[in-house]
């Protein structure tokens, strides 16, 4: 962090966010006349406009830069913290297949944004936590060397899914001339390790089912927990099924890959957080979903490796949570499973005991996820928890309803929804709430048990809502992230696949809580 004026940086790159409309003066002006003019020449032939993530390289000049990045901010009274993550990652994203060491963003015109309410310590934060997330490549997970395929285009122009692998920056420099330099450090160190956590969920999300069973992601959750200190417990079949978790059974006792109930804690057996809180945060986790004897069409079954998100992300915040504020009371717990057509496999009409004493006719073995999920929600309060978050690729019905940007979401009472709403808010993602319907419970109702997993497809988003409540007895609130989980296709800010969505809320939730 420097507290120097942009034009007195010397960096391999100099990021330059941009107003729309573009309005030169003051210290646009002066970098533009150190440029020689060459942003304004940009504007004038319309190369740059300032729209919200378009992003340009230009001659520096007599800058000491060996390039500029100018990336638009749109309207600055609109940019939200949403957006200046993406306007970091995608200047990040930008630079694909260059050789870059050193980046210097200038943050004045971030922090001084009338959308965005923090200064110049938040604005550190946001960037360095999109310049993270945007150096995320998963091309590198089973390629040895990405840059080396034909096809890529190094200039990210025009498909974003066919750029180079981001650079991996050496040093990033946050220019706030006559900052706070121990507040803006402090923030972008905040941002840095959000983002390094994001990136941890993405990994694990995006590896394939064959490398990523229910007893690999426990092992990797394992290695998690002895980096950070933290306390972890794996419930194995035979004792799961002894415990009572007949739900969770009912989906992991059908693959050959046996399941595993992973349970990790911060901080005491029980103890209470600064809100008074004991704080489960739960995933599903689901390494492949075939459907099970209900088994999905062809179409896209390959995604379903990605159906362990929600799983992977509380596995990823309660480390993310040890780094920032060790000892902050914390549970995760994360069912893990394949759903898999096989002889051992639940058939349709089966009626299983819950770990809570329920009876549950499996009327559609695809309607798995809340069935691991309200097992794991009923042992997290048996554990000590106050209040539950679960985190979950759900349901189809939530993107086709709110799309890739938004969360759906559920929750009562109304003021735990609340305050998990203004996390997300502090994190920049984006929820929208759901209700919870309570006529349409009798359609839930079952001739031979308590409740039936699956009914009609009308309502359906919310009746999977109302079949998790039956889970929870404390305040509790569950994130659909079927949409938001992973891209299809890359953006600007962010590649194909895993996208780290709900990560940031979680940890955001949590350290509210932390002394």
């Amino acid at each position: 962090m420097v507290t120097d004026q942009p034009w007195d940086v010397p960096a391999d790159v100099l990021v330059i966010p941009f107003a729309a409309p573009p309005t030169f003066d003051g210290p646009l002006d002066e970098l533009d006349r150190r440029a020689a003019g060459e942003l304004r020449a940009l504007a004038t032939f319309r190369e740059l406009t300032g729209k919200r993530l378009e992003t340009s390289l230009a001659s520096p000049g007599e800058l000491p830069a060996g390039r500029l990045l100018v990336v638009g901010i749109g309207d600055p009274t609109t940019l939200d913290r949403e957006g200046v993550v993406h306007v970091a990652a995608s200047a990040e994203r930008r630079l694909g297949g260059r050789h870059v060491r050193t980046m210097a963003v200038w943050l004045s015109p971030l922090a001084d944004a009338t959308g965005l309410d923090g200064g110049a310590a938040l604005a550190a934060e946001l960037v360095a936590r999109g310049v993270v997330e945007g150096s995320y490549d998963p091309k590198s997970i089973y390629k040895a060397s990405p840059d080396a395929h034909p096809g890529h285009d190094p200039a990210g122009r025009g498909d974003w899914g066919t750029i180079a692998a981001p650079p991996l920056v050496e040093e990033l420099i946050l220019i706030v001339p006559g900052g706070d330099a121990k507040a803006v450090h402090a923030g972008a160190e905040r941002g840095r390790i959000i983002g390094e956590g994001a990136n941890l969920a993405r990994g694990l999300a995006n590896r394939a089912a064959n490398d990523v069973s229910p007893v690999v992601l426990a092992d990797e959750a394992s290695a998690i927990a002895a980096r950070h200190g933290l306390w972890i417990d794996v419930i194995e079949p035979e004792r799961a099924t002894k415990l009572g978790m007949g739900m969770f059974m009912a989906v992991g006792r059908g693959s050959d890959n046996p399941p595993r109930m992973i349970v990790m804690r911060s901080g005491g057996e029980g103890e209470r957080d600064a809100l008074d809180r004991h704080l489960a945060i739960i995933g599903k986790g689901v390494c492949f979903d075939s459907g099970g004897i209900s088994i999905k069409p062809a179409d896209r079954m390959e995604e379903m490796k990605m159906d362990k998100t929600g799983a992977c992300t509380v596995i990823a915040a309660i480390a993310t949570v040890a780094q920032l504020a060790p000892g902050t009371p914390l549970l995760a717990v994360a069912p893990a499973v394949e759903n898999m057509p096989g002889p051992h496999s639940t058939r349709p009409g089966d009626i299983v005991t819950a770990l809570n004493g329920k009876t549950v006719d499996i009327t559609n073995t695809d309607a798995e996820g809340r069935l691991i999920l309200g097992d794991a929600m009923t042992y997290a309060e048996q554990l000590g928890a106050t209040h539950l978050v679960d985190v979950a690729t759900l349901t189809g019905a939530v993107s086709r309803a709110l799309g890739h940007m938004v969360t759906g979401a559920f929750g009562t009472p109304q003021d735990f929804y609340d305050t998990v709403a203004a996390a997300g808010r502090r994190a920049g993602e984006r929820y929208w709430q759901l209700p919870l319907v309570d006529d349409y419970v009798p359609e839930m109702d079952s001739w031979y048990a308590d409740l039936q997993n699956s009914g009609s497809s009308e309502g359906s988003l919310v009746k999977s809502g109302l079949f998790l409540r039956e889970f929870a007895t404390k305040p509790w609130v569950h994130l659909d992230i079927a949409g938001t989980a992973y891209f299809r296709k890359a953006t600007s800010f962010a590649a194909r696949g895993a996208t780290g969505a709900s990560h940031a809320t979680l940890v955001e939730l949590a350290l509210a809580g932390a002394r």
